[in-house]
């Protein structure tokens, strides 16, 4: 059985991760067969957010790894304890928790810096071919953790000039897709999707996460011949 590593960043889509994109992502994978294993590094969040309001909570604070466990339902791991041996493929939901826990893309940009241990995880399994899923926000976090390795990416965000822009400072290639479909890069053995990065209905981005799953666990298939 194939087993993918699903790594979220807090719940929620202003400050953690976005819910219907890791739900949609571990709904397509149980219904492609895989094992899912999800992790998250053992952290504050940068801040908390009123999801009603749409504002910071001033005085408040959240774990990265306890606010994930509420969409992996506990089954959880911390980012320091999960091995890539334990896995074939990973995959990074979207959510601004991407940009605010993993990186400082949200505030820093092209100039952002990449957690550590998302660094390191992410270099690891570059280095060992290891199939990689990106959603929404997410091929930002890929470019930022793999700049200055010499290798262009080919990734989507979408049709955002501004975050297409950053993505270039970072040696990254934007290709512009809508929110149903998904970009392979099977050089680098990367592939990804827009969703929330654009206006669109629930089942347009459904279809583009199962689209780059199914592209994941291809390429999974095609690295085990």
């Amino acid at each position: 059985m194939t087993r993918v590593g699903v790594c979220l960043a807090g719940c929620g889509f202003l400050d953690g991760a976005e819910i219907r994109e890791a739900v949609l992502t571990l709904l397509s994978l149980s219904r492609a067969g895989a094992e899912v294993i999800c992790f998250a590094p053992d952290q504050e969040q940068m801040h908390v957010v009123d999801h009603l309001r749409g504002e910071p909570v001033e005085g408040e604070s959240r774990n990265v790894l306890v606010e994930s466990a509420r969409i992996a339902r506990g089954d959880i791991m911390a980012l320091v304890d999960f091995d890539l041996d334990l896995v074939d493929a990973l995959v990074f939901p979207g959510g601004f928790g991407v940009g605010k826990n993993l990186c400082d893309f949200a505030d820093q940009g092209s100039d952002c810096t990449v957690q550590s241990e998302v660094e390191d995880l992410i270099r690891a399994a570059r280095a060992r071919d290891l199939p990689m899923g990106f959603i929404c926000i997410a091929p930002a976090l890929a470019a930022a953790a793999l700049r200055g390795s010499g290798e262009e990416l080919s990734l989507t965000i979408g049709r955002d000039a501004s975050t297409a822009e950053a993505l270039a400072a970072m040696g990254a290639q934007n290709t512009a897709c809508d929110a149903h479909q998904a970009q392979l890069d099977d050089v680098h053995k990367v592939a990804s999707t827009p969703a929330y990065m654009l206006e669109a209905p629930l089942h347009e981005i459904a279809q583009g996460i199962d689209e780059m799953v199914q592209e994941v666990l291809a390429m999974v298939r095609r690295h085990a011949d």
